[in-house]
């Protein structure tokens, strides 16, 4: 990988490589044996922990305007709920992540609405194409869910889940069926 010019950012594309192959080389690490690797490994949380810190204390300087612009940019975001200081609670970033979708799912001929959190669990109400009936019939239902609980969960990863509420209509039963009698 090419460095960045002195004083460069590097584009998003390159900050994602860079993290896909910190992962691989960590778990390259963690799975080789011996001492160097609990010192390689414990040389990392530490100074995962120390950066963490350094993060906090530029959030502790920050007036509330000047947090949310870094809580706006994706890296920072996910730097700032890794060491538990976004200034946003995970309720509202899913919330968010969920309205931005909801055009997208529209499109295809569904919804999407958030409808809360239950303990650590998101819950969204998800209709899709098809007359709005739910996951189950077809037209992307889910491929619709998968995008959801990925947005939810990239913009909250401190949620364990994101469960689509469904409402499914009363069964239809033909009035004859409550009427007629078998015979004895």
């Amino acid at each position: 990988m090419a460095e960045p010019a002195a004083g460069a950012r590097l584009a998003d594309p390159d900050v994602e490589a860079r993290l896909g192959r910190l992962d691989e080389l960590l778990e390259g690490l963690e799975s080789a044996p011996g001492p160097t690797t609990r010192f390689a490994t414990e040389a990392v949380a530490l100074l995962t922990e120390v950066y963490g810190e350094a993060l906090a204390r530029v959030m502790d300087h920050a007036d509330e305007r000047v947090a949310e612009r870094l809580a706006e940019d994706e890296l920072l975001g996910h730097l700032l709920v890794l060491h538990d200081i976004h200034p946003e609670p995970a309720e509202r970033r899913a919330a968010r992540a969920v309205e931005r979708l909801r055009p997208a799912v529209q499109e295809r001929g569904g919804d999407v609405e958030w409808a809360g959190v239950e303990g650590q669990v998101a819950r969204v109400r998800l209709t899709t194409g098809g007359g709005g009936c739910g996951s189950g019939c077809g037209g992307g239902g889910d491929e619709v869910t998968d995008a959801v609980r990925a947005a939810v969960l990239a913009a909250a990863p401190e949620l364990t889940a994101v469960e689509p509420l469904t409402e499914t209509a009363p069964a239809f039963v033909p009035l004859t069926t409550l009427t007629h009698r078998g015979a004895p």
